[in-house]
């Protein structure tokens, strides 16, 4: 018995981790990585193959979460750096993760995280236009709606910006919505695939369950609420942790699901779609906006667009042009200030 546990045990680790030449090579910093989301975030990119090395930063406690997560059986090797020099980080780097910032408590909502959280995206984005401006840029940090327009901002005033490269992670909003869904109708959540536009808060995010595959026949009272429960449901785990936190763990998935198909379609994979918040033109009345995107070995590939919505689906998107214009207003005003030192107009 006890011979048996270990062979199974290692057939399965080594299935596990099988791989194919072109792994092993890309290299992923994650900033913030000792935070909340950054540490199962690591732990979650450390088991994957297609990593070669996996570069941790955080202004403190780092160098412990490095030497934890280098235990892990796992080809991935770790290295890490603190203060606020990113260089070492983000020299050479493929991808960028930025989970770093301050988390939400009760009573916050993401925009109240804006002054503390924009100076953050502000400094990763002028490190990335030194040492990294060819890498893919994924940002988890919040308000989404605001500082993705900050990092694009600092990145074309570098003279640095490729849009295609940019992502704002509102892959929690899918996640989430294809749980709920999965619930209601009783499929397996893996199953159930729908499209989530808009932002990244509030009203601003948009399920197409009218684009639910398997179809989803949800209407009334409980389309509404289900609606509502994706949209507010930051603000539920908030509560639910009491003051101890905010949406870590399922968040970190999001990203590191994201942040998996980005690998594979850098190795080639075609037909990658995954929705993201992105400097984008499918809406003409905000610069911003999140879609179904195919990913590519230069980032997007092609935005797929809105698509067909219902008359409600759509009346949701009229709705949310204008806090997103607001929102992606004082992400711009932020870089405005940073140019005119900082001070307040």
């Amino acid at each position: 018995m006890f011979r048996k546990s270990i062979c199974t045990s290692f057939l399965f680790r080594k299935s596990f981790l099988r791989t194919t030449p072109q792994n092993f090579k890309h290299n992923v910093a994650i900033i913030g990585a000792s935070g909340g989301i950054g540490q199962p975030l690591s732990l979650l990119l450390k088991l994957n193959p297609n990593i070669g090395e996996l570069r941790l930063h955080d202004l403190k406690d780092i160098p412990g979460v490095a030497a934890d997560l280098s235990h892990i059986e796992t080809a991935v090797s770790v290295s890490h750096a603190d203060g606020r020099d990113y260089g070492s980080t983000l020299k050479g780097a493929d991808i960028i993760v930025v989970p770093a910032g301050m988390p939400r408590k009760p009573g916050m909502k993401r925009e109240d995280l804006f002054n503390t959280n924009a100076q953050v995206v502000y400094d990763v984005a002028k490190g990335m236009a030194e040492h990294s401006p060819d890498a893919i840029l994924i940002i988890i940090t919040n308000p989404i709606n605001a500082v993705v327009p900050i990092a694009c901002e600092v990145l074309k005033d570098a003279g640095k910006l490729n849009p295609r490269k940019i992502f704002g992670c509102s892959t929690l909003d899918s996640v989430r919505t294809n749980t709920f869904v999965a619930g209601i109708i009783g499929a397996d959540p893996k199953t159930v695939n729908i499209p989530v536009i808009g932002g990244h808060s509030g009203i601003t995010i948009i399920p197409l369950i009218s684009r639910s595959t398997p179809p989803a026949c949800i209407e009334g009272e409980q389309l509404s609420k289900l609606i509502t429960r994706v949209q507010d449901a930051g603000t539920e785990v908030v509560k639910a942790k009491a003051g101890k936190g905010s949406a870590t763990l399922s968040m970190a998935y999001a990203a590191s699901r994201l942040t998996f198909s980005m690998l594979r379609a850098l190795d080639g994979e075609a037909n990658i779609v995954e929705s993201a918040y992105v400097l984008s033109d499918v809406v003409p009345e905000v610069k911003y906006f999140a879609t179904p995107l195919v990913l590519g070995k230069c980032g997007i590939e092609k935005n797929l667009g809105l698509g067909k919505l219902s008359d409600a689906e759509q009346k949701m998107v009229c709705e949310a042009l204008e806090p997103l214009k607001k929102e992606i207003a004082k992400g711009e005003k932020f870089v405005q200030d940073q140019k005119c030192g900082g001070k307040k107009k």
